[in-house]
């Protein structure tokens, strides 16, 4: 094989132990943008959330409502940056499915908070939680197929909202005249 030809064709090796190309990072902000808008849906409809969290009865082991701020931020930019890996590695045409689930649960997500807080709708409120939960474990599971950094990095947020959902149901339990 000449030395010109040699360059023109790579081995067949080195094609096939290549490793992805990094995301860009002008992508990671488009997707932070994305992420945080749905993040912002959820904070209009919690405006009021304190005062009202703070008159409902709450369990025990029910965390201070300074801490959902700084829980959720962290979350919101830990599921950015999955969902950007997820993205810039495999694109929307290998990816699609679990871009579309990682969109679908956001939207499960910003409309507990309506339920819950706007609304005062606990019935409908736990029934979107566990549904959420759900996706979230579905979109852990699809993004795992892609990256398996991405999927590890939903982990704490599958975490926290299984948490969530557990104080969401208890909430509504013990305050059946406010959340019906």
């Amino acid at each position: 094989m000449t030395l010109s030809r040699r360059f023109l064709m790579p081995s067949t090796r080195s094609i096939f132990t290549m490793r992805p190309a990094r995301p860009p990072l002008p992508a990671l902000a488009g997707w932070i943008v994305f992420t945080f808008l749905f993040a912002a849906i959820g904070a209009y409809a919690s405006a009021e959330a304190g005062s009202f969290y703070l008159q409902l009865r709450r369990p025990d082991w029910a965390p201070p409502p300074w801490l959902f701020g700084p829980a959720w931020t962290a979350l919101y930019l830990l599921m950015s940056i999955a969902v950007w890996r997820v993205a810039g590695v495999r694109g929307w045409r290998a990816a699609g499915g679990a871009l579309v689930l990682y969109c679908v649960q956001l939207v499960a997500n910003a409309l507990w908070t309506w339920l819950f807080f706007v609304w005062h709708r606990g019935l409908l409120a736990s029934g979107d939680i566990v549904v959420l939960l759900l996706l979230i474990g579905a979109t852990a599971v699809a993004f795992r197929r892609h990256d398996r950094l991405a999927a590890v990095l939903l982990l704490p947020y599958l975490a926290w909202v299984a948490f969530a959902c557990a104080l969401s149901v208890t909430i509504w339990r013990m305050n059946p005249g406010v959340l019906h």
